[in-house]
């Protein structure tokens, strides 16, 4: 597979943002009133790990482009 350590990063990624999001499902369903606040730290969590995951990701696509070029 070419962009096997991409495919793998992306997965990270969307492994960590669903599975903030099936916390955040479950935290709504214990506490309903406070569901607004949960789901408003949940997107930022969201947003943290879509930030974080970004210097591996570039990493894996330039190691790929590499082991593609010779």
């Amino acid at each position: 597979m070419i962009w096997r350590r991409t495919l793998v990063e992306l997965l990270h990624l969307v492994i960590g943002v669903a599975g903030a999001a099936v916390l955040a499902y479950g935290a709504t369903w214990s506490l309903p009133h406070a569901s607004e606040t949960i789901w408003m730290v949940t997107y930022g969590v969201m947003a943290v790990v879509v930030a974080m995951s970004i210097p591996p990701l570039r990493a894996a696509a330039k190691a790929d482009r590499r082991s593609t070029d010779g």
